[in-house]
């Protein structure tokens, strides 16, 4: 398993498009993806990365930090897909 630590970028968070983009690279890699929100420094429980309502119930906004844990046979691959959807500025 591998973990990133990032900053949100996108203006509207990881909701409704960044959300989707988000589920759908985590499904589709075939790793488990887990997502948690960093609040006041401490990390939340994590979702299920692969579905875009649970990320959604983070409610992430710009600025929020987020902790993505990726385990499976392509993890490094996936990490460096999901880390450019959470700190891309445009969806």
């Amino acid at each position: 398993m591998i973990e990133f630590r990032s900053t949100v970028a996108s203006a509207v968070g990881l909701h409704a498009r960044p959300a989707a983009l988000f589920a759908s690279s985590a499904k589709s890699s075939g790793c488990t993806v887990r997502l948690s929100k960093v609040v006041d420094g401490v990390v939340s429980t994590p979702v299920d990365g692969a579905s875009v309502l649970r990320v959604m119930t983070l409610g992430v906004k710009c600025g929020d930090q987020v902790v993505v844990q990726v385990e499976g046979a392509t993890e490094s691959e996936t990490l460096a897909n999901l880390q450019m959807i959470v700190e891309s500025v445009d969806h």
